[in-house]
């Protein structure tokens, strides 16, 4: 067999036969170089006609249809995914911010020492530390006033703290047990008022306690309102005594029911907040 040759091209046909029985039998001959030219004009004219029905019909919608929805479904889910991420990264922000906070007046409550140089710690008590209100009641006027015209100075400073709500208590102070202050039963939605004047250190939600409000007043003592349904005051805010920071509730894993936790703290330590709550009556003294 001889070797083939490209130039041999030019010299070949094609020969066409029909392929069923006649009486004659036809051939039809043909030039390779016109079969080539046919195929490349036929390619041409179907290009040439897909193109102009695509640019001049509705028909390229139909066949790009899906192509288009599977884009658009992917940039909506990444649309999505941006702003599940910036949502994310602020409350995460805000987490932190809040744990930080919370956590510098968790230890003010227990006198562990703290960066005094620090913003937070600025922001929370330098400029309103001086001066905070006693109180706003009239049983703290009548004692301010008998103080101040038949005691010595010594007691000038003296605070008195009031009951936040009125409940039974349901569960005493047990430090040795780690219950540091004493449960209020109350229904939920019940106002929780300030103990003593002072300044709000900390008003956020923690997981064990929940909605929660820490007061820092004079002489050293923290009072805590833990278990709120909702919150009533910001940080920062001076507060009276008898003035309502929130409403009571449940909220918080460390809770069994409806009720108010409420601590007292002096110097970093828990006390016995029915040693110093002046409005008890008989049965809960």
């Amino acid at each position: 067999m001889a070797n083939f040759k490209f130039s041999d091209l030019k010299k070949s046909s094609v020969y066409i036969t029909p392929n069923f029985p006649v009486i004659e039998t036809k051939r039809y001959k043909f030039k390779i170089q016109t079969v080539i030219s046919l195929i490349v004009l036929y390619s041409l004219f179907v290009s040439v006609l897909v193109i102009t029905i695509l640019a001049l019909t509705p028909a390229k919608q139909f066949i790009f249809v899906f192509e288009n929805e599977k884009l658009i479904e992917q940039a909506e889910h990444i649309k999505m995914l941006e702003e599940r991420l910036v949502f994310l990264s602020n409350e995460l922000n805000h987490l932190a911010s809040k744990n930080k906070k919370l956590q510098y007046a968790m230890m003010l409550a227990t006198g562990d020492s703290i960066d005094t140089t620090s913003a937070i710690y600025d922001s929370l008590k330098h400029e309103t530390r001086q001066n905070l209100p006693y109180g706003g009641n009239i049983l703290h006027v009548f004692t301010m006033f008998w103080e101040k015209f038949f005691s010595d100075d010594s007691s000038q400073m003296k605070i008195y703290f009031i009951k936040p709500l009125s409940g039974f208590i349901t569960r005493e102070f047990e430090p040795e047990n780690g219950h540091m202050g004493i449960d209020f039963s109350v229904k939920t939605g019940t106002p929780v008022v300030a103990s003593a004047g002072g300044i709000i250190i900390f008003a956020g939600t923690t997981v064990d306690y929940g909605n929660s409000v820490i007061i820092e007043h004079n002489n050293g003592y923290i009072t805590k309102y833990l278990h709120c349904s909702s919150l009533l005051k910001k940080e920062r805010e001076v507060v009276e005594q008898g003035e309502i920071l929130a409403l009571s509730g449940n909220t918080g894993i460390k809770t069994t029911g409806p009720h108010l936790h409420f601590e007292i703290w002096k110097n970093g330590k828990p006390i016995e907040p029915k040693k110093i709550l002046i409005n008890l009556n008989s049965e809960e003294k």
